[in-house]
């Protein structure tokens, strides 16, 4: 392979990356499904599960250069560089939107979550009973969440590793978001928004030789339980690549399934109008009907998009 086409390769991938990344730090958009649908999703699952007895019996011995080749290193490196990358860049676009348009932003995941269902859809088979049982009991569960009282952000480390882990699986499973997950926990501005804006806040910092801020006791805590979202989700990755690629060939309609009914059942988490009641002793979401104006009227323009771009992203997939 001549140095221009290998200059292509990796460009290639590390695009790739970018596009895995951004997709998981949006609500509905499950980075495994844009794996799949760019067409590196297999690669990606098998480069996963060799960090194995074999990988880990080449870092005891020291032979750092096989072990690179065994786990096609130069492949997993560009796909995390990608990820990266679009973690910084889609934290600052995400924080400066959520600031400003707020109901458009969560109208916009609204949509690409029914997009979601809609995918999803067309690869159950209905007409079978154990697929209707799991759907149902996807539901429940999602029901049982959107009416319980909305997670609170939570920055204790332990839960931050759990969430990271967590978060990850939509990398894994085709057509469930690990954001939306992280919604669901509460902590989704915590760890894709803030920590995320303070990592690069600090290197920005660090270029400008501006200290000022480096000790803030908000950056420090920022930091740490990035760190600790980071451990966990590369925990995530390798523990659960080998778990979840064995449910995907072995049960892979039932998990569908049971993902297609748990997103139905959640939609009331992320339903765009929403008011927020909360005093020293009680935390609540009020969801309501939004009255006929132009806002309203974007914000269903943004649903429709949301759900546009997932079918087209599903169809491209299937093609």
């Amino acid at each position: 392979m001549t140095n221009k086409n290998a200059i292509v390769k990796y460009l290639k991938i590390l695009v790739n990356g970018i596009l895995m990344g951004t997709a998981n730090k949006i609500p509905g958009i499950s980075g495994g499904l844009v794996a799949i649908a760019i067409g590196f999703y297999e690669k990606l699952i098998f480069s996963l599960k060799r960090f194995d007895k074999k990988s880990l019996n080449y870092i005891l011995r020291f032979r750092f250069k096989d072990f690179f080749e065994y786990i096609n290193g130069d492949f997993l490196s560009l796909i995390l560089i990608g990820i990266v990358i679009s973690y910084f860049s889609t934290s600052k676009i995400l924080e400066i939107l959520l600031n400003k348009f707020e109901i458009y932003v969560w109208s916009l995941f609204f949509g690409l979550v029914l997009g979601t269902i809609f995918h999803l859809r067309s690869i159950i088979d209905l007409k079978k009973l154990k697929n209707i049982c799991f759907v149902l009991f996807g539901t429940f569960i999602g029901v049982a969440l959107s009416l319980a009282n909305p997670a609170q952000e939570n920055d204790n480390l332990f839960f931050v590793f759990i969430c990271g882990i967590i978060s990850v699986s939509g990398m894994i499973l085709p057509g469930l978001s690990g954001s939306f997950l992280l919604m669901l926990l509460g902590n989704y501005v915590l760890l894709l928004v803030d920590s995320v804006n303070a990592l690069y806040d600090s290197i920005n910092e660090i270029i400008v030789g501006d200290y000022s801020n480096f000790y803030d006791h908000d950056r420090i805590k920022y930091l740490k339980v990035l760190s600790v979202f980071t451990l966990g989700s590369i925990t995530g990755l390798i523990t659960l690549s080998k778990f979840l690629s064995f449910l995907l060939s072995k049960f892979n309609e039932l998990c569908n399934s049971i993902i297609f009914g748990f997103i139905i059942g959640s939609l009331g988490v992320i339903w765009p109008w929403k008011s927020i009641l909360s005093d020293e002793y009680e935390y609540k979401i009020v969801r309501y009907l939004p009255e006929i104006s132009t806002e309203t009227l974007y914000a269903l323009f943004f649903i429709i998009l949301g759900t546009v771009m997932v079918i087209i992203l599903s169809a491209y997939e299937k093609k």
